[in-house]
């Protein structure tokens, strides 16, 4: 449930549906593991070993930031990434971490319709993450599978592609909190 305090008032908006996806995929762990791998390598052979690293080493200090960038900050950075989507009774809520500092909120009351689909990520939007393209907006952790959105705001229609593992639960989410504006 999520609260908040407005003058001596309190306002709750209980949470409908929730879901917490992680960029875990094996191919991300790949482009991730891949230079941790070699930076940790590299800096066992020429720090500890004192064996200079490659056909051109680079200075023991470099191949310290260099083990910080791509064998520490790196992979702590993808670890992060995750997409939070919830549903409450006034709008649909996503946030992207660390890229949101809050979550995006999207009033129910503007929903024009939305349908549980299945979709081409790399055709459709361009990949997986916070996309922008022809189709609209997209937000994404993993897979092919989400709830696409249409919003009518100001009299413009906004489209919106929310990627999830159970877009079932969130579309029977999103039914709920309509009926509760009802």
């Amino acid at each position: 449930m999520y609260c908040a305090t407005e003058g001596m008032s309190r306002i709750c908006n209980p949470v409908l549906f929730r879901e917490v996806q992680k960029m875990d995929q094996l191919w991300v762990r790949l482009i991730v593991g891949i230079p941790v791998v070699i930076s940790w390598y590299g800096a066992y052979q020429q720090l500890i070993l004192r064996k200079p690293f490659g056909n051109n080493p680079a200075p023991d200090w470099l191949m310290l930031v260099l083990l910080l960038v791509f064998g520490i900050l790196f992979p702590l950075f993808f670890y992060s990434l995750k997409m939070i989507t919830e549903v409450r009774k006034d709008g649909l809520y996503v946030r992207f971490y660390p890229f949101h500092f809050s979550f995006r909120s999207f009033p129910i009351k503007t929903i024009q319709s939305y349908e549980v689909l299945t979709y081409n990520p790399i055709r459709d939007y361009g990949g997986w993450g916070i996309r922008y393209g022809l189709k609209g907006t997209a937000y994404n952790a993993k897979g092919n599978r989400g709830v696409r959105f249409e919003f009518v705001e100001g009299g413009r229609v906004k489209r919106l592609m929310v990627g999830s593992q159970i877009p079932e639960k969130l579309s029977a989410a999103i039914d709920r909190a309509l009926r509760m504006q009802n």
